[in-house]
């Protein structure tokens, strides 16, 4: 039995909610909250208000997604490294 397909939309993050949740307004006009997939946590790709972001969504609950992309904002650099890790 094969797998349902997500669905990949476009976004931008209207809040930022505890837990590493988002509020996100869909481009088109829909209010979804999402949650930061795993490869973000990881490399600790951060998100502020007003960033454009890609939102995986299953079919069956069109209320919830995941965070797969933030797009890169223009003229802004990478920013300061805070620490080294060895």
């Amino acid at each position: 039995m094969a797998k349902e397909e997500l669905t990949t939309l476009d976004g931008l993050i209207d809040e930022i909610l505890p837990d590493g949740r988002f509020r996100v307004v869909l481009d088109n006009d829909h209010r979804i909250i999402a949650y930061t997939a795993g490869k973000m946590r990881k490399f600790r790709i951060r998100t502020v208000v007003g960033d454009r972001v890609q939102v995986e969504m299953t079919p069956y609950d069109l209320a919830i997604g995941r965070l797969v992309f933030r797009e890169r904002t223009p003229g802004v650099g990478p920013g300061p490294r805070r620490g080294a890790r060895r």
